[in-house]
């Protein structure tokens, strides 16, 4: 029996559901990274970096290419940062809803 596809997509934004998730592709948006760089920008532990890449790369959002010791991660599909876009203007358009409502009170 196939997933229907309403509980794929409810799964997937589950996946971006994380503000360090989201963080990272963020970051990311700029091109590949070292762990090391991630770690700093992101400002959370190495480990719970390294949870949160783990869960991302399960999920096909990242990939993990090793030089060395060092780890780089890059976004495997470029239209996630057209998602992101999207939502920051139906954020941004609530929003504007929401400070419209304030200037009238």
């Amino acid at each position: 029996m196939t997933t229907p596809i309403y509980q794929v997509k409810a799964e997937f934004f589950k996946i971006l559901g994380h503000p360090a998730r989201i963080r990272i592709l963020e970051i990311l948006r700029d091109g590949e990274r070292p762990v090391s760089e991630l770690i700093h920008e992101v400002g959370i532990e190495a480990s719970h970096l390294s949870q949160q890449l783990g869960v991302m790369r399960r999920a096909n959002l990242v990939q993990a290419r090793k030089v060395g010791s060092n780890v780089y991660y890059s976004v495997g599909d470029p239209m996630l940062f057209e998602l992101l876009e999207v939502a920051k203007r139906i954020i941004r358009s609530s929003l504007a809803g929401t400070q419209e409502l304030l200037d009238q009170m």
